[in-house]
């Protein structure tokens, strides 16, 4: 049997056939990206938050907490006149289930070992740092003498993560600088005890602290306090939580190339 085709079925026969090719090659070149630098760490339910601890909260002096409040298996919130724009989970299950998506995050961020770059003394002033796993070889890192740069060069998408066992210190008036399209929802520290922000320090990224962490007056955070174990202290600041979506896995048009020649399969 002889099939004839009309014109218009070659014509979409060849549409489909150049659409697989195109998604092939999107699609490898999306591994070989993705390949290049860090996936960002997923914090689930957690992310909701701007603050988040395990016993306590306690915030001085009338701060401005710009997302979630949450404190499990501790119930305490001691507000002292802060303005939350978000909602506030005592000791509820959402309260818990954030401190697990936390401790899954956290856990995470400490299980990353490719491509890692080693920081010898753990001093990060002065420096611009391109994206990448940065590790401190003596446990801890610390901004204190000049401010940390860090360059996304170029990509919104690009991924910080920041590897210590003990502690982070930031201190007085020093600043994380984001430079070259850098997103603070794609910065991630995580600390192996407790991290202290300086008074009037303005830090970027998102917080993961097994112990306690405490934010001195006047500092800002643009990102997240999340402490697992003990509390967030917080004097006179500013928290705000960054967008949700620069810090989940798979995003449109970057990682899912198909999602656009789907969305034109009938034109």
């Amino acid at each position: 049997m002889t099939i004839i085709y009309t014109s218009f079925q070659v014509v979409q026969r060849a549409k489909w056939m150049l659409t697989g090719l195109v998604l092939v090659v999107l699609s490898l070149s999306c591994q070989d990206a993705t390949a290049a630098g860090q996936a960002p760490i997923f914090l689930g339910s957690a992310g909701s938050f701007a603050a988040l601890a395990g016993t306590t909260i306690t915030s001085t002096s009338g701060s401005t907490i710009n997302g979630d409040v949450g404190v499990w298996p501790g119930s305490t919130f001691v507000d002292a006149g802060a303005i939350v724009n978000g909602t506030v989970y005592l000791a509820d299950p959402i309260a818990k289930q954030a401190q697990g998506d936390l401790t899954t995050a956290y856990n995470a961020a400490a299980g990353r070992t490719t491509d890692v770059i080693v920081v010898s003394d753990g001093e990060l002033g002065g420096k611009t740092l391109a994206p990448g796993l940065y590790k401190s070889a003596p446990g801890s890192f610390a901004i204190t003498s000049v401010d940390l740069t860090l360059d996304a060069q170029g990509d919104p998408n690009a991924v910080w993560i920041f590897q210590m066992a003990s502690k982070l210190v930031v201190g007085n008036g020093r600043q994380v600088i984001l430079a070259g399209g850098a997103q603070a929802g794609n910065i991630f520290w995580q600390v192996g005890s407790s991290a202290t922000l300086g008074t009037t320090s303005a830090f970027k990224g998102n917080i993961l602290a097994l112990t306690a962490i405490s934010i001195k007056t006047g500092a800002t955070l643009d990102g997240r306090a999340l402490a697992r174990n003990a509390a967030v202290t917080l004097e006179a600041n500013t928290l705000t939580r960054p967008s949700l979506s620069t810090n989940q896995p798979g995003r449109i048009f970057k990682d899912q190339p198909w999602r656009l020649l789907l969305m034109n399969r009938n034109r």
